[in-house]
């Protein structure tokens, strides 16, 4: 029954903090948004489309989206199902890092509690780059570099517990450069049509998170993916071989399939190439 009400609680959390992405991803996009003020983040939520400040019963993760049925209390325009979604897709992952996370260590230290933190700061960092470049179709600048920062304090607090050695250090630079230049050389070769500048500074941090080989089953995983499902999107005549589509998305879903999953996609994709 306790570990039950601590995945609930942990679940939970992951809805409150899925809200406030929302808030990110729609405010990231207005003109006044920077990283000194965050766009005003302090400031009430409202209705985009009516501008009315919203109440606190309006603002329950998932449950006021089911209560008001999809609509706005006052203009009775469609919400989004951005924000339900999100909200979910944040507790699930809050959920599963957290049950990753202790079902590797199976016991609790400040380390493994930091690097817990530091993990569901990576994925919030991930959501608002897959939701927005799915938007927008641009990976922002004010997202991947504190991503970056974020990871480069990481390794630094690691070293002061002396977990990583010099190697590991070094894989996870290299992974980073090395990716990046990946992604650069498409970027040169194709003249910007097929990638653009802001999948290289993703491609960087991805590195940082995962390193070798983790970083090569996230990329690989990224095309395989993201060609199943702009083949059926061409198929369904959604999409041709001239439209845009957001690489950005893919590569998230790469990197969170890394994380979990990395050592038995691995061996997958040897044994596919060995057969």
């Amino acid at each position: 029954m306790g570990v039950w009400l601590i995945y609930f609680f942990v679940f939970l959390f992951g809805l409150v903090v899925g809200s406030f992405l929302n808030c990110v991803i729609y405010r990231l996009a207005l003109p006044n948004f920077s990283l000194k003020n965050l766009g005003g983040l302090k400031n009430r939520s409202y209705c985009p489309h009516c501008k009315k400040t919203l109440s606190w019963q309006d603002l329950i993760p998932v449950l006021s989206f089911l209560i008001l049925r999809g609509r706005c209390r006052h203009c009775r325009q469609k919400i989004s199902w951005q924000y339900p979604l999100v909200e979910i897709a944040t507790g699930l992952l809050f959920l599963l890092i957290f049950n990753f996370q202790f079902s590797i260590f199976n016991e609790f230290s400040i380390f493994n509690f930091l690097k817990l933190i530091y993990y569901w700061t990576i994925a919030c960092f991930l959501i608002v780059v897959f939701v927005y470049d799915l938007k927008h179709y641009i990976i922002p600048d004010q997202i991947v570099y504190p991503a970056i920062l974020v990871s480069g304090i990481w390794y630094f607090i690691s070293g002061i517990f002396d977990i990583y050695t010099k190697y590991e250090i070094l894989n996870t630079i290299y992974s980073a450069f090395g990716a990046a230049l990946f992604f650069l050389l498409i970027v040169l070769i194709s003249r910007g049509k097929w990638m653009g500048v802001g999948d290289i500074k993703l491609a960087f941090f991805m590195g940082l998170i995962l390193g070798f080989p983790n970083i090569l089953v996230a990329i690989f995983s990224a095309f395989f993916i993201g060609a199943i499902i702009g083949i059926g999107l061409m198929l369904a005549g959604r999409k041709t071989m001239k439209s845009e589509i957001p690489f950005g998305p893919f590569l998230v879903t790469g990197t969170m399939s890394a994380i979990f999953f990395g050592e038995s996609l691995t061996d997958w994709y040897l044994n596919l190439f060995l057969l």
